[in-house]
């Protein structure tokens, strides 16, 4: 990837890496702990089905390959939520843990291998003998299926340790070109901050939600500070009156991972925008 090889070469300042700030507007603000939120801004558009898959078809197939999308797909999902990083050589593909041993054959760090590398991996054996010889998929051939069928993404930038800002970059970008003819523009969400501040940089164009798995007493203030369009939290995180705050505050809500058909009802109720579930079997796309 040309933006991971330019930070990685030292050639990108360390001027752009810093936080990007944020303009207080002086109306229609409230007060939290000496920081004003915006109040004012309108609640934005939200083109994304109510109901995404977690990692293709949640735990019915191998977490994160094709044939978990197209298993998804058959119980009628139009929408995906997956996790990126990029390899040794910077290319972005699609696995969930920093480490190859879960969900793999091989074993370290994921980002130890390149793509050539990553590619004789077996990632469907520890799933289930019927899945065996299943692949790491590149995100490119995740948008090829995705936009030939018309179907929506959720894209998790999912950084190993030390490699957030490269990441966030390397993914947004390719993101970005891969997204183009699309019907609905992808959603990057992540839960490094510094992930998707780096993609706000690169690829301002492409909407953003901040991933929690508790909700710090400033995240508002988060969601403000990285431009979100959207808040992606734990669902045991979640309220009526939370949804209803965020709503107000002109941000989206979706969340992970519920997989009881009452408790998404429930969220669905409440207003969130959209459910992440792993339960495609139980829970009717909508």
């Amino acid at each position: 990837n040309g933006f991971a090889k330019l930070i990685d070469s030292g050639k990108v300042s360390d001027a752009s890496r810093r936080p990007v700030r944020c303009r207080v507007h002086p109306i229609r603000t409230h007060q939290n702990k000496g920081f004003r939120i915006m109040t004012n801004r309108s609640l934005p558009a939200w083109p994304y089905p109510r109901t995404f898959a977690h990692r293709g078809a949640g735990k019915l197939a191998p977490e994160n390959t094709l044939v978990a999308f197209r298993h998804g797909a058959s119980f009628g999902y139009g929408a995906f939520e997956f996790d990126v990083k990029l390899s040794a050589d910077g290319k972005s593909f699609l696995l969930h843990d920093a480490t190859l041993e879960r969900t793999t054959g091989g074993s370290g760090r994921a980002d130890a291998l390149t793509l050539g590398e990553l590619a004789q991996l077996d990632a469907g054996s520890w799933h289930g003998p019927a899945f065996a010889g299943e692949t790491l998929p590149t995100l490119a051939s995740i948008f090829r299926y995705l936009r030939a069928n018309g179907f929506a993404a959720n894209v998790e930038i999912k950084p190993t340790p030390g490699r957030e800002w490269q990441t966030g970059a390397a993914v947004a970008l390719d993101v970005k070109a891969l997204a183009q003819g699309m019907a609905v523009t992808p959603l990057l969400s992540s839960f490094s901050e510094t992930a998707l501040e780096a993609a706000r940089l690169v690829a301002p164009e492409l909407p953003r939600a901040l991933l929690l798995d508790a909700l710090p007493a400033d995240w508002l203030e988060r969601l403000q500070r990285l431009d979100c369009l959207a808040l992606d939290a734990n669902h045991r995180e979640l309220s009526a009156e939370i949804v209803a705050k965020a709503h107000a505050a002109g941000y989206r809500v979706l969340c992970y991972t519920p997989n009881e058909p009452e408790r998404a009802r429930q969220l669905l109720d409440w207003g969130v925008d959209s459910v992440i579930t792993d339960a495609v079997d139980r829970i009717p796309p909508q």
